[in-house]
């Protein structure tokens, strides 16, 4: 016959505290071979508080903001409103499933080391089958996803300049010098939006600036 001991609270806290300490030293794929962030450790408790199947259906939400939909947060709070998830709850579980998904996505973790993983953080199996499926299904998508929004730069549209002359300004009577404006306008690489700035230099200073503009094109060029 099998005797169950009842522990005491404190014991149990120890036996916790060293199962977290245990994880410190582990490695995981979807986390890029290094230790879980200690976020994504507490809040792995807040996702076993909801329903496996509520657990899938969040996902699906979460995977339509990383692949640029609209999320739905009124679906989101009926989801999480069984288990009584207060706002900063919410959140937190958005942002960590946002992250698993995304990192594993980006580390190219597949469904069946993920699942091993997060059940080895505490997540019940259930949970994590439901969670794998989703990230199975979009697995493609969000690689895809990832490399249109990696590494992009924004685009330089147009140069325009003149050389003005200051005979004197308000602070100082006599100037008499010349003055380089640079009228510099950028595609940004997310919104496609076109920004303007002006930058007002002096003729020394956009000698500089000329000289290290050609060391990095000389730079740039050998690299090509």
């Amino acid at each position: 016959m099998l005797l169950l001991c009842p522990i005491s609270c404190e014991l149990a806290v120890v036996f916790f505290l060293y199962f977290l300490l245990s994880l410190t030293d582990m490695r995981f794929r979807f986390c890029g071979d290094l230790d879980c962030p200690d976020w994504v450790l507490a809040e792995i408790s807040t996702l076993a508080k909801i329903s496996s199947v509520k657990m899938k259906l969040l996902c699906a939400q979460v995977l339509k903001d990383l692949l640029g939909e609209d999320i739905d947060y009124d679906k989101v709070a009926k989801l999480t409103a069984d288990a009584k998830f207060e706002s900063g709850d919410i959140k937190a579980s958005v942002a960590v499933l946002s992250f698993i998904l995304s990192s594993a996505a980006k580390h190219d973790v597949d469904s069946e080391s993920l699942s091993s993983e997060l059940q080895q953080l505490g997540l019940p199996k259930e949970h994590t089958t439901g969670l794998c499926k989703s990230y199975e299904d979009k697995h493609t998508a969000l690689q895809d996803k990832l490399r249109e929004t990696s590494l992009r730069l924004g685009r330089l549209d147009s140069v325009s300049w003149r050389v003005d002359y200051i005979l004197s300004s308000s602070e100082l009577r006599e100037v008499n010098e010349p003055m380089i404006q640079l009228k510099l306008q950028t595609q940004s690489a997310e919104s496609g939006s076109t920004d303007t700035t002006v930058v007002s230099v002096s003729a020394d200073k956009f000698r500089v600036l000329l000289s290290e503009l050609k060391q990095a094109q000389t730079m740039m060029n050998a690299l090509q």
